[in-house]
């Protein structure tokens, strides 16, 4: 039975995300995802904020449900205007298995949302999280990851600052 989150996700408030930890809380397999995956293609911006925040929760213990959907999470990268949407979708695409082109395509968009200062902060310190974690998926990537970390370390964003100092202490370890 196809399941409707919009009444749980709907709302005015930016600062809300409404119902979503319910959300998160009520999907428990496929189709439920696949069901509230389909939000994140709706018109309205809020709903779609509030889908992503519940998406990215839900694959951080539960990854392999967002794999069915790479074709549209690359689609949605290409094509994302919303900082919202941005922001979540640099935390997502590193949790699907990538072929070499697509990798290269998604580092070079959250390379780009990285340091373009037109990004907002939460996008760029994302962006910056997304390439760590691809790095480390793929380690051939270090180096570049490296490059990319001296290309904004004059960067003057506490939080971008801080998230480099975070991942650097990491990679040291």
């Amino acid at each position: 039975m196809k399941r409707d989150f919009t009444p749980l996700l709907l709302g005015r408030d930016l600062r809300s995300i409404a119902r979503a930890n319910e959300v998160v809380r009520s999907v428990n397999d496929q189709q439920s995802f696949d069901d509230l995956f389909v939000l994140l293609l709706h018109h309205d911006r809020l709903l779609v904020m509030r889908t992503a925040d519940a998406i990215e929760k839900i694959t951080a213990t539960q990854p392999a449900y967002l794999q069915p959907h790479k074709d549209q999470l690359l689609s949605l990268l290409r094509s994302a205007l919303d900082k919202e949407l941005k922001w979540h979708l640099a935390l997502l695409i590193p949790r699907v298995s990538l072929t070499p082109d697509e990798l290269e395509n998604v580092w070079g968009v959250l390379s780009y949302w990285l340091q373009n200062p037109n990004e907002s902060k939460i996008v760029r310190v994302n962006s910056l999280q997304g390439l760590h974690e691809l790095s480390v998926k793929n380690p051939s990537l270090s180096k570049a990851f490296d490059r990319i970390v001296d290309s904004v370390r004059h960067v003057m964003i506490p939080s971008l600052q801080a998230r480099i100092k975070k991942l650097t202490k990491e990679k040291k370890k």
